[in-house]
């Protein structure tokens, strides 16, 4: 494909993958007492009130450009912690809504998978099924990595709240040191032994009611990744 095909069908998956993950931060906050993020109307499926230039536009084309490990980011929801109910146990419930929403997303682009599968004589429908695809699995990869415990995933805010207190503070002083620690995951080749037997695990379960669906999303695949 060329490389505008690649942007046309990756950029919808990528955007509100990207956007329900921050969504659901805030959704999530706002049940357990902080209205941080709807008072900033950051509650809004609107793309356009979550997109950050760098890590939602500019760092996953030039990763898909590339041909590598394709993921990115979103502004951030704030969440102010002393306004939630339980704050430990609460920023654990707030992080995982995140990733948890990325899981509702794949199980609609398998939806879409499906359709496109169905409707396959029709003109538009490769055109469906690629972009399912590539729904499917950027959802597993934004579930997958933000799971790790790599401060300031969403990750390390579950385990911070496992956690003793007496380690919270040394876990917390990682943070600054995220990013940097994630590139040097990525430079050595190291994060994708991490996190394919993850989203193998996740597609397995995902695809385990539809062969056929696993069978397109794998075509797929080789196509536009």
């Amino acid at each position: 494909m060329s490389p505008f095909e690649l942007i046309v069908i990756w950029a919808l998956p990528v955007v509100f993958g990207i956007t329900v993950h921050e969504v659901a931060h805030g959704w999530m906050a706002l049940r357990l007492g902080d209205r941080t993020a709807q008072m900033l109307g950051r509650l809004t499926l609107n793309p356009i009130r979550h997109i950050d230039p760098v890590g939602t536009i500019l760092v996953p084309a030039v990763l898909l450009m590339l041909g590598g490990f394709v993921f990115g980011w979103a502004k951030p929801v704030p969440v102010t912690w002393e306004n939630l109910r339980r704050p430990q146990r609460d920023m654990a419930l707030v992080a995982l809504a995140g990733p948890l929403a990325n899981v509702l997303m794949a199980v609609i682009w398998l939806l879409v998978l499906l359709l496109g599968i169905a409707l396959q004589d029709m003109a538009f429908a490769r055109g469906l099924i690629y972009m399912a695809a590539a729904g499917i699995l950027i959802n597993a990869v934004l579930m997958v990595l933000n799971l790790l415990p790599v401060p300031p995933l969403d990750g390390s805010r579950v385990v911070a709240a496992l956690l003793p207190r007496s380690l919270r503070a040394g876990y917390g002083r990682l943070e600054p040191f995220g990013l940097l620690i994630l590139v040097l995951l990525i430079a050595t080749g190291l994060l994708g032994p991490v996190m394919r037997p993850l989203m193998w695990g996740f597609f397995e379960i995902l695809f385990s009611f539809s062969e056929t669906g696993l069978r397109h999303f794998l075509w797929a695949m080789q196509v536009v990744s």
